[in-house]
């Protein structure tokens, strides 16, 4: 049973200097989601999606992880088994901060994905059009991302956690792409307190505490509330009478 389930998204990144949402217009840094984010889009024009994830996969290479993955994997140190890290993110900044056992729900940059087997292994730098599978030997490989229209992964993993979960924490994320927009609620329902940590709250009723504010910030001060709550109550979780700060 995972005590506490947590989503990342990209605001936890974005102060690593990862670009890793769409903006305005609907553009996903300067493209269409359309033409880079589809099978779709792969199938049009493999070159245009191979060299627009190589370049991210380049930028994501070099980041470094900040004070709000360290300190989640220092929770995730606390709390073993009794905590799921899932991310929207496709960057490995979380496993370079230390945390282990990650889900990455939308796939990895630094993994590639044969079109034709399935098989999955680490990726090169740069992808080029026609990459023969290892296994195979297929031209096929792709970036294993998760794109639009696609199933995210571990989906019967998440949905087990968050209905066991007696906290569920949405980190950095605008809760606006499907199903991750859906987990608060899901979890709420299952009877989890639900805290969002983001720049911008997003509104919405289901949270039962929001903190404002960057990630690096915030993130390292709410680790240490939760610690030191369950620590207090045995790890009784939310369910006891000590509520969290306002």
């Amino acid at each position: 049973m995972s005590q506490i389930v947590i989503l990342t998204g990209a605001g936890i990144s974005a102060e690593s200097g990862l670009n890793t949402f769409r903006g305005g217009g609907g553009l996903w840094e300067n493209h269409r989601v359309e033409d880079v984010a589809t099978p779709e889009a792969f199938a049009r024009n493999p070159a245009l999606v191979q060299r627009f994830y190589n370049e991210r996969r380049a930028g994501a290479a070099k980041a470094q992880p900040n004070a709000a993955h360290i300190a989640l994997t220092d929770l995730g140190h606390a709390f073993g088994d009794d905590l799921l890290l899932v991310t929207q993110n496709v960057d490995s900044l979380h496993e370079a901060g230390g945390s282990r056992a990650v889900v990455h729900m939308h796939g990895q940059l630094d993994q590639a994905l044969c079109a034709s087997c399935g098989h999955r292994w680490p990726s090169p730098t740069e992808l080029e059009v026609g990459h023969a599978c290892p296994s195979c030997g297929a031209p096929s490989a792709r970036p294993d991302i998760v794109w639009f229209g696609e199933i995210p992964y571990h989906m019967d993993r998440i949905l087990e956690a968050l209905s066991q979960a007696e906290v569920f924490a949405a980190i950095g994320t605008s809760g606006q792409v499907y199903p991750a927009a859906g987990f608060g609620e899901f979890a709420q329902q299952a009877g989890a307190e639900c805290h969002e940590l983001t720049l911008e709250p997003s509104g919405n009723p289901i949270f039962d505490r929001v903190i404002a504010g960057p990630a690096t910030h915030t993130v390292p001060l709410w680790v240490a509330e939760i610690k030191e709550r369950f620590a207090t109550k045995g790890r009784a979780g939310p369910g006891s009478d000590a509520p969290f700060p306002s």
